[in-house]
């Protein structure tokens, strides 16, 4: 029985270990073909080795795994294929989890960041007219919101006259493409307008923001309306 571990534990589990890792760093890499050479060159080098240890297990009685005199032996067959196995397990956090991390952090972010600036966009307080228009424009590119403030500055001025308030709120907002450094979100929005001897005006608008990332930070390069068809 003690053998039998021994012959598991070191003559058929570190081949097929390291064998599977290499299949499993070629399926994260996506098969390049240099990998499709180096992983074919590793592989029959492993059933090699395997093979000749299995004629010399006929030979001698011994093999690596139940030879007394070779613990040396053992210890680099297990090393090798526990090295195999941490080089898996590096290339998938790189290639798998750390992507899907990155993908799901920028579609949260720019989610919040689009809901944020369509709210600041369509809220308006006669008290402070550039309130909100400040605060949308701080999370917008320097030419967006220079071209945002110049667009808002007459309608700012008509509602401050006529004493208008808008106040907006989120009701969803939903990822509509996204890459590595840009993104379109689409957001619906409930608005409330109030006018002096007026009852309230309710409507819901629809509003597609795109962005985009530079130095690390997403940004609003549009906002346009969403027409219904």
């Amino acid at each position: 029985m003690r053998y039998a571990w021994r012959i598991l534990a070191f003559d058929v589990a570190p081949p097929l270990a390291a064998i599977a890792a290499l299949l499993y760093i070629g399926a994260a890499l996506g098969w390049p073909l240099w990998w499709v050479s180096v992983c074919s060159i590793l592989c029959l080098l492993i059933v090699e080795a395997v093979v000749v240890n299995a004629v010399l297990a006929r030979r001698d009685g011994v093999s690596v795994g139940t030879d007394d005199d070779g613990p040396g032996l053992r210890l680099v067959v297990a090393g090798i294929a526990a090295a195999a196995l941490a080089a898996a397990v590096v290339v998938g956090y790189f290639r798998w989890t750390v992507p899907d991390r990155t993908f799901d952090a920028d579609s949260s972010e720019v989610v919040r960041i689009a809901g944020a600036v369509a709210e600041a966009s369509a809220t308006f307080s006669p008290q402070q007219p550039t309130a909100s228009i400040d605060r949308a424009a701080e999370q917008m590119t320097p030419q967006r919101a220079e071209t945002f403030k110049n667009e808002f500055a007459t309608v700012a001025k008509d509602l401050t006259s006529r004493n208008v308030t808008a106040q907006a709120s989120l009701v969803s907002a939903g990822v509509e493409a996204i890459g590595p450094s840009a993104a379109s979100v689409a957001v619906v929005l409930h608005a409330v307008q109030n006018s002096p001897g007026s009852p309230p005006a309710t409507s819901v608008l629809a509003l597609r923001v795109r962005l985009s990332k530079q130095d690390g930070r997403w940004l609003v390069d549009d906002l346009t309306p969403i027409h219904a068809r």
